[in-house]
């Protein structure tokens, strides 16, 4: 069962839920830099992380699964954000350039139909940053926040995950290494800089960026029955410098053995 938008919304208005809002939009800037020109999508609960690039990009637009429910986002301007179900993203193929993923396949019926949804939607020249909860992190055994709730994943989980959706993983970072308490939220810088030296893989965030896989499908050709192997050209003699076809001259057959009747029917006779 999904968080609900009002709990997540909660949770991110938190000390907590800042400090971790800060640890991922940094990688996420770091990823794609001010994502100028293009389009961006953010899948599941992204709203927090994608205020940055509506600045430079051409479009950013937040879809959030119907189980999880929609807000308005955001609060000072326009509605970017739409409700969508998981399976059918109401999108034309091929037109974001960058996607984030984010509370979107932990609590998922289906999370690889979901991620194949994404690589519908993403341009053949574009990235997606999946983020998860670590399976190695404290957060994913605390229930009092939200990313203590579905399914975490390894990096090679979320590796495999992503391959099995047509999506090659191309890079991957970890980050939010402050423990799920409220009171050490203050000090959720210091401990980002020293558990990324001392204890990486303790860390409350997977990040993996990949990218689109596409194949060149070869047509079936019509099966050919294998036959005898002949040579296209004769050998040429030797100083035949012309590129004449050579032909071959006709080879007679060989005589027939005479016969004794033969033979002496040629004999002169004697007078």
């Amino acid at each position: 069962m999904r968080r609900d938008v009002l709990e997540l919304r909660q949770f991110y208005g938190s000390d907590l839920g800042r400090a971790a809002r800060a640890m991922v939009e940094r990688k996420l800037v770091e990823a794609w830099g001010d994502a100028h020109g293009l389009d961006v999508l953010a899948l599941g609960y992204g709203t927090p992380f994608v205020g940055p690039f509506r600045q430079t990009a051409r479009r950013v637009v937040a879809a959030m699964p119907a189980q999880q429910g929609v807000e308005i986002w955001p609060h000072d301007g326009r509605n970017l954000a739409v409700l969508t179900p998981e399976d059918a993203l109401p999108f034309r193929n091929a037109l974001f350039d960058r996607i984030l993923v984010i509370h979107a396949i932990e609590e998922s019926a289906d999370p690889v139909a979901l991620l194949k949804e994404v690589w519908q939607v993403l341009a053949p020249s574009g990235r997606v940053i999946v983020t998860v909860t670590s399976r190695n992190g404290l957060w994913a055994n605390t229930e009092k926040t939200p990313l203590g709730h579905g399914r975490p994943y390894s990096r090679g989980q979320l590796a495999e995950l992503l391959r099995e959706a047509e999506l090659e993983p191309s890079g991957w970072t970890r980050a939010l290494y402050v423990p799920p308490v409220a009171w050490m939220a203050r000090w959720a810088e210091g401990f980002e800089q020293a558990g990324s030296r001392l204890w990486p893989g303790f860390a409350g965030l997977v990040l993996m960026e990949a990218v689109k896989q596409t194949y060149a499908v070869k047509p079936k050709g019509h099966r050919v029955r294998a036959g005898v192997a002949r040579p296209v050209l004769a050998p040429r003699p030797a100083g035949v410098t012309s590129r004449a076809p050579v032909v071959a001259a006709p080879v007679s057959a060989a005589p027939k053995a005479a016969t004794a009747r033969e033979v002496l029917a040629k004999r002169p006779r004697k007078p």
